[in-house]
């Protein structure tokens, strides 16, 4: 179920296709990021105490059993921390049997909250906080117009986790263009070795009309990676992981191949598939390939 009285577009990782989703948000409070149409058209706005409880007292009388919830939108963890644990309060107030509250966040909202506040909201069953590295390169970060550096996000992850909080991170295959997938590759590659995060989900990136990133492809400006590129590219990241221990998933509708295991236990055998794939001589070898209708 959806609590979003009005109709504005909301958001949520697949994983949380069966939470119960609440709306305290629209929109995004960065709303700039160069390869990004999730939230071009929705103006941010966070909304007031008063009605977020009122979307949470009327999910309860439809869901009360609800074990999950997901907060949308962009960023609700950049929201004040006293607000922000008020929320949680009343959520494990009208939904007795929760078990744990998920939502997105950014370097920047994480690291505002200090490592007591982090570990307070833990404790209210705040559980996974889902973060978009996007790319460990900073030339890359500064291009796309992150608006944060790879360093600051590493940081913010260590944070959270040391709090117990679960970190799933979020990188996007490609967007250094042909240009410049190596470093890409490289650097993200160490950017998660540092972070370690609990879950690590691997996308392709995909021009969204309307987008600088979109319009730079148009101009020539950037140059796409080809299918086979994109899986290579893959291949070289997981290749120079060293994760202790991680969920890794790349099954998103925008991914070549549906990938899924478990770092660093099932390393060899994504690698081993990844490798059959490249000599297989099934992919494109001169364009991205066919590209999902939706994401």
């Amino acid at each position: 179920m959806t609590c979003n009285p009005r109709n504005e577009p909301a958001f949520r990782p697949p994983a949380e296709a069966g939470s119960v989703l609440i709306q305290t948000d629209t929109g995004c409070p960065w709303n700039a990021c160069a390869f990004c149409g999730m939230y071009r058209d929705t103006p941010f706005e966070s909304r007031g105490l008063d009605d977020v409880f009122t979307l949470i007292h009327r999910e309860a009388l439809m869901e009360p059993d609800a074990r999950r919830v997901f907060l949308a939108d962009g960023d609700v963890m950049a929201r004040p921390y006293a607000e922000l644990k008020a929320i949680l309060d009343e959520l494990a107030v009208r939904f007795p049997r929760l078990a744990r509250v998920n939502l997105y966040a950014t370097g920047r909202s994480i690291r505002a909250k200090t490592p007591f506040e982090l570990g307070q909201l833990h404790a209210a069953k705040l559980h996974t906080l889902y973060l978009g590295l996007e790319s460990g390169d900073e030339p890359i970060l500064q291009r796309m117009a992150k608006g944060e550096s790879a360093a600051d996000m590493a940081d913010a992850v260590c944070r959270a986790q040391s709090a117990g909080l679960h970190a799933s991170v979020m990188i996007l295959l490609g967007l250094g263009g042909q240009a410049d997938s190596d470093r890409h590759a490289r650097a993200t590659a160490a950017v998660l070795n540092r972070m370690q995060p609990r879950l690590l989900s691997a996308l392709r990136v995909v021009p969204v009309p309307g987008t600088p990133l979109w319009r730079w492809i148009r101009e020539g400006l950037f140059r796409e990676l080809t299918e086979q590129a994109v899986v290579a590219e893959l291949r070289l990241i997981l290749a120079d992981l060293a994760m202790e221990s991680t969920v890794f998933r790349a099954n998103h509708a925008s991914n070549v191949f549906p990938l899924e295991g478990r770092l660093p236990r099932d390393r060899k055998r994504l690698l081993d598939e990844l490798d059959h794939l490249l000599a297989s001589g099934r992919l494109d070898t001169k364009s991205p390939g066919p590209m999902p209708f939706s994401l």
